[in-house]
């Protein structure tokens, strides 16, 4: 009996590191967070890269320099393709905004300038009060977050009926999503790698069967600059027609190259 005892407790102290690893092993590996993975789906697929949106728009411009309200023509196609006409009260578009993956296009028709290059957020900050990528800005504008580049991991957890989602890029940006029911974009705030806030947005106001939401804000962390649209005939479609998103030199304007 002595001896089989002896075997026994011989066999458990072999066999006990191979199970602890086993269950370090396991517990090391997380489980795919089910929840996040659904709306962070469904956010995407409400305008999807197949798919192109229109609207008019109230567009509100807030800089440290003053208020600038405008009304707007705005066509986007993700994941960059952008047009943007800014419309005064009384006249025909006075700036006009065509970007595609390769290059962009600003006319300015009161100045009789034309100014081409890439599609870069210094190119577009030097137009418009932000240093935001083109890709940033058709995210947000076709209602989701802007595209966080090689996301190391995720997770989410519930906050009252709110799913919170935190993001994290191997870089150390980061970005956390408030998603609402229904799967509806509330809130983000996207850090840097010091965890300094950049830059967030709120969308607002969806109607029943909206899957967009029809007032989107971006807030910069300066507490000043911000920029609110308001969209108005809303439309999302197939994309067919991409010469919308290229803009002819009139003839008699000077052109600029911005590289």
């Amino acid at each position: 009996m002595q001896k089989w005892l002896s075997f026994f407790r011989r066999v458990i102290f072999l066999l006990l590191p191979a199970a602890l690893c086993c269950s370090c092993i396991r517990l090391a590996v997380l489980p795919p967070d089910l929840a996040a993975d659904k709306a962070l789906q469904a956010i995407n697929a409400a305008v999807s890269d197949a798919e192109m949106l229109s609207a008019s728009a109230r567009i509100d411009l807030v800089t440290p320099g003053g208020h600038y309200p405008a009304k707007a023509a705005l066509i986007i196609r993700k994941p960059s393709y952008l047009r943007l006409e800014l419309i005064p009260p009384i006249g025909p578009p006075e700036f006009f905004l065509t970007a595609t993956p390769d290059e962009m296009k600003i006319l300015l028709p009161a100045k009789g300038e034309f100014y081409q290059g890439k599609p870069t957020a210094y190119n577009l900050s030097r137009f418009l009060p932000w240093q935001f990528n083109i890709e940033d800005i058709v995210a947000i504008f076709a209602g989701a977050y802007p595209p966080l580049m090689d996301v190391a991991a995720y997770q989410s957890q519930t906050e009252g009926n709110v799913l919170r989602i935190e993001m994290k890029a191997r870089s150390g940006t980061s970005q956390t999503l408030w998603v609402g029911p229904d799967d509806r974009l509330i809130r983000f705030v996207r850090r840097d790698e010091n965890g300094n806030e950049l830059y967030s947005g709120k969308y607002e106001d969806y109607g029943e069967n909206d899957l967009v939401a029809r007032k989107i804000t971006v807030s910069m962390a300066d507490g000043i600059t911000s920029i609110s649209i308001n969209y108005s005939d809303l439309k999302i479609e197939a994309a067919t027609d991409y010469s919308i998103f290229d803009l002819p030199l009139p003839a008699g304007f000077k052109t600029f190259l911005l590289d």
